[in-house]
């Protein structure tokens, strides 16, 4: 370990805890990584701008390589993150139940966010529809960018109040949120400073975007110039015309 200060203190006994055990699995909850190992897991979260990369042991150390894990086969695997935002926890009960874990709300892509489970949940609450698709404990995995595109696919403002949106709003909305984050995946994911994928390259998916960071240029649908707001102080992208 060459730096213990993450968003949480890194434990100064994990180098003693991890000698010795296998990855008998790697899972993800949310935007948490989870690395199963014979007593226990691993739950690592990269902030905003860190990575994991698996190099060979001995590897130049570049500035922000905070926390090293060395592996039999030579390899050794390294969080680098440059803000210090992730984060590195042990524990030996089940990862799930762990605090940062328990109370996160379906992903995107499971069976069970559907038109009627969103539908549900919007029920009387006045909040936006784009700031609900941002709280973890409705929605999981949705993202400040993805949430704009969304949006936009699915034809509804984002300033919207969740609770007018009825079933038909609703099952539009998945099915967008599901098509979008299926594209972005295939494309690698979205690269606008400085992410890059496990392999280290970055993500195409920016090229693809219509209204996200396109604030004055003409939508891609209908030529209308997309229009930016600001959002709980995260910048929100829409069209105007497209969008009711």
């Amino acid at each position: 370990m060459h730096e213990a200060r993450l968003r949480w203190p890194v434990s100064a006994d994990l180098d003693a805890t991890l000698c010795g055990q296998r990855v008998l699995a790697v899972q993800r909850r949310a935007k948490y990584l989870v690395l199963r190992l014979t007593r226990g897991s691993l739950i690592v979260h990269l902030g905003m701008s860190g990575n994991l990369r698996l190099l060979p042991q001995g590897s130049a150390r570049l500035k922000h390589d905070h926390v090293e894990i060395r592996l039999d086969s030579g390899l050794a695997l390294r969080l680098n993150d440059p803000r210090r935002f992730g984060s590195v926890l042990y524990t030996s009960d089940d990862p799930l139940a762990h605090p940062l874990l328990r109370d996160l709300a379906p992903e995107p892509l499971e069976k069970r966010f559907d038109g009627a489970y969103l539908h549900a949940v919007t029920r009387r609450r006045r909040v936006a529809i784009k700031q609900l698709l941002l709280n973890s404990r409705l929605v999981t995995g949705v993202g400040n960018i993805y949430a704009s595109e969304a949006l936009l696919h699915a034809r509804i403002r984002p300033r919207r109040a969740a609770r007018t949106l009825n079933l038909a709003d609703c099952t539009r909305l998945v099915a967008a949120i599901r098509r979008v984050l299926g594209a972005a995946i295939r494309a690698g994911g979205t690269t606008l400073r400085d992410y890059v994928g496990a392999d280290g390259e970055p993500g195409y998916f920016r090229q693809r975007l219509y209204v996200y960071e396109r604030a004055g240029l003409a939508c891609r649908r209908c030529r209308t110039p997309i229009r930016q707001i600001t959002q709980g102080q995260r910048s929100t992208y829409y069209c105007p015309s497209c969008q009711q």
